[in-house]
């Protein structure tokens, strides 16, 4: 800016010579008189407002009209005293004589004969297979028994002891001695003996059934399938005629049961 310029430019436009004045700053410095300006106006507005406002309001309640407050007057009368309730009296409790505490002991029972199993022979108990009734209490009636029938006449049954009953699903199934290792090689054996003999239709998986009872004989032997074949021939008579097998368990004890013995013999020419 020249020196000629400066002598009437106003501090403003000195102070922005040479830099951007379209940035903010300029602006704001070159309305900062306009804008104080027009905030007192509106400050003054505002203020003559409000008295304006307070003038009106203090005019309509001069104008407004009091209701008048009417007493009427009140005689004051005494309450007569009422006499206070006399409460019952209450009837009068005899002491309580005291109660001599006795000392409880510990006596052996006469009437006792059998003694409660300990903990260690309940642990090592097993369960049995069949129910025991206890002995029944005196002057105790038991509730009746209520009989569902089904309105068909039905054979009598008979009871059966139930240690003398052949079961079909055992905890431990019967085996042959020498375990299934022991059995092949038997088996195997019986089969090899009389291979000769055999045709194409005597191939395949024959299902012997029989029953072993409690000392390990085997009894009611037969072939479930391939029936009339060599290798169900063969099957039934090795079992029938073989050694004692190991009786099936049942809640600890050897009991008699049924026995499903598969024999399988593959076709070599296949």
């Amino acid at each position: 800016m020249e020196t000629k310029q400066i002598l009437q430019s106003s501090l403003l436009e000195i102070l922005f010579d040479g830099k951007n004045k379209l940035y903010g700053a300029y602006d704001l410095r070159k309305t900062y008189n306009k804008r104080i300006a027009t905030a007192l106006l509106f400050m003054l507005a505002l203020v003559v407002l409000l008295l304006i406002g307070s003038a009106v309001v203090n005019n309509f309640s001069k104008n407004e009209t009091v209701a008048p407050v009417v007493s009427t007057p009140r005689t004051l009368q005494k309450i007569a005293d009422k006499e206070p309730k006399v409460l019952p009296k209450l009837p009068a409790v005899a002491p309580t004589a005291a109660l001599k505490v006795t000392t409880p002991r510990i006596v052996k029972d006469p009437l006792v004969l059998d003694p409660p199993q300990d903990v260690k022979q309940i642990e090592n108990a097993r369960i049995d297979d069949h129910t025991v009734e206890g002995p029944k209490a005196p002057g105790i009636i038991n509730p009746p028994v209520e009989v569902a029938g089904t309105g068909i006449a039905a054979a009598p049954v008979t009871k059966r002891n139930t240690e003398d009953s052949t079961f079909i699903a055992v905890e431990i199934e019967a085996s042959f001695p020498g375990g299934a290792d022991g059995w092949q090689r038997y088996i195997k054996k019986a089969i090899l003996s009389q291979l000769e003999d055999f045709s194409d239709a005597d191939f395949g998986t024959c299902v012997v059934k029989f029953i072993v009872d409690k000392t390990g004989a085997v009894s009611d032997v037969h072939a479930t399938t391939m029936k009339g074949t060599k290798l169900a021939e063969i099957a039934v008579n090795a079992i029938r005629k073989g050694p004692k097998w190991i009786p099936a368990q049942q809640n600890g004890r050897y009991v008699n049961a049924y026995r499903v013995q598969p024999v399988t013999l593959q076709n070599p020419n296949e």
